[in-house]
């Protein structure tokens, strides 16, 4: 086993089993790594209301409404919108006062087989009550258990808050 999957096995068990951590996973496009480490180290009851994900552009359109591109920060923000507007919709009343809830989205193209371009995302987490965002470009995105070693990497300074 490699330190990065170790590592990413640790974070995500830790995050399991902090009890007050509850929210929703939405994944579109390749970007449908995420919920699945949450599920596979245990314990995932804990922390995960929700997980969603979809790879048809219908369907994401279907879901969170149309965007001139899938992979973009309107696309991001909108699932974040909707993700935490549910949660809230329905626990905030029996959990709200001892769960910190939060929505997780990410939208991602990995290398096409016909075109030279690289992968690219958008990841975003929103928190009570604010918002975490990063655009990452790599030519392995979301496609590996680096993900969360990529996206921690990032110097806090490249993160929007709002």
């Amino acid at each position: 086993m490699n330190d990065t999957a170790s590592n990413t096995r640790q974070k995500a068990l830790a995050l399991n089993l902090e009890a007050t951590t509850y929210g929703a996973f939405a994944e579109i496009g390749a970007g449908q790594e995420v919920a699945r480490w949450f599920f596979s180290v245990g314990g995932a009851a804990g922390t995960v209301a929700k997980t969603i994900s979809a790879y048809d552009m219908a369907v994401s359109t279907g879901l969170y409404g149309p965007a001139q591109r899938y992979v973009s920060r309107q696309r991001l923000e909108a699932m974040l919108e909707q993700e935490f507007a549910q949660l809230l919709e329905r626990l905030d009343n029996g959990r709200g006062e001892s769960k910190r809830f939060f929505a997780f989205a990410d939208t991602a193209a990995t290398r096409s087989y016909g075109k030279p371009d690289k992968g690219r995302g958008w990841l975003g987490v929103r928190f009570r009550p604010s918002l975490a965002r990063n655009h990452l470009r790599s030519s392995f995105m979301l496609t590996s258990p680096t993900t969360l070693r990529l996206a921690s990497r990032r110097p806090w300074a490249s993160l929007e808050s709002t």
